[in-house]
């Protein structure tokens, strides 16, 4: 008996969604989240999935189909599909300026799915949110002739897609970010953030102007020693999303 409910649910859902004057009716996400409902309850979660998919692809932007999606995905073990749910979701919130709950879908599309590269969300929240700091035109950049792992231009690569590269090869080294006027190091020990130094602060006060450098170059030179862990982070993605929410206060 069972067995035989959820496939009669989508019907009896688009029946109920239709008040007794006949003259209300609950829009298509609604309809669709009510179908996922009586999915879930009749133990079909494959087909609340299917349901809530088949919606959003009229519904692109509805949050609440996406949020729906990203618990069932979670709880029915399909991490890349709640993954994806939280970077689309990050997206939306960015757009409507709810950064902290950006900031959250970030952070749990990266637990979810640790080969995940959220660089460009931070980045994206780091504009939004300090649109005074956005990149400015740079001139060709110049290095010196010496041994770098990895270099580049910080209006090409940001500072976040440098860490990210780093953690993910679980590197020890220095991170040096320089433009005009400003110059910072970030230190990793196995890809792990322990310190930083700018503008004659350490440690977190020194990663908060790190973060706010968004022109110049920046150059990671490997080391084979490890240093005294001055910053204490659950992640480096928890620690720059720490670090944006402070700014954000700060300016506020």
């Amino acid at each position: 008996m069972l067995n035989s409910l959820p496939a009669e649910i989508g019907g009896f859902a688009a029946k109920m969604a239709v008040t007794d004057s006949q003259t209300e009716h609950v829009s298509e996400v609604e309809a669709a989240l009510l179908d996922a409902e009586l999915f879930m309850k009749y133990q079909a979660p494959e087909r609340a999935i299917k349901r809530l998919k088949t919606a959003l692809e009229v519904n692109t932007r509805s949050i609440k189909l996406r949020e729906r999606l990203r618990e069932v995905c979670a709880g029915q073990k399909h991490p890349e599909e709640a993954a994806r749910q939280c970077l689309a979701l990050a997206s939306l919130y960015i757009e409507r300026e709810d950064f902290d709950t950006a900031h959250d879908r970030l952070l749990e599309a990266k637990q979810l799915d640790t080969r995940i590269n959220i660089a460009g969300g931070l980045e994206a929240i780091r504009r939004a949110r300090r649109p005074d700091l956005k990149p400015v035109p740079a001139a060709e950049p110049t290095f010196e002739r010496k041994q770098f792992t990895l270099a580049g231009d910080l209006s090409s690569i940001s500072v976040f897609d440098s860490i990210q590269v780093i953690e993910n090869a679980r590197l020890n080294g220095v991170l040096t970010l320089s433009g005009e006027g400003h110059e910072g190091l970030v230190k990793f020990n196995d890809g792990r953030i322990v310190d930083a130094a700018c503008g004659g602060e350490s440690g977190d006060k020194a990663f908060q102007k790190v973060v706010e450098i968004t022109s110049g170059t920046f150059e990671f030179q490997k080391t084979d020693d490890q240093f005294p862990v001055r910053i204490q982070a659950l992640s480096n993605t928890n620690l720059i999303l720490d670090t944006l929410r402070m700014l954000d206060e700060q300016k506020q």
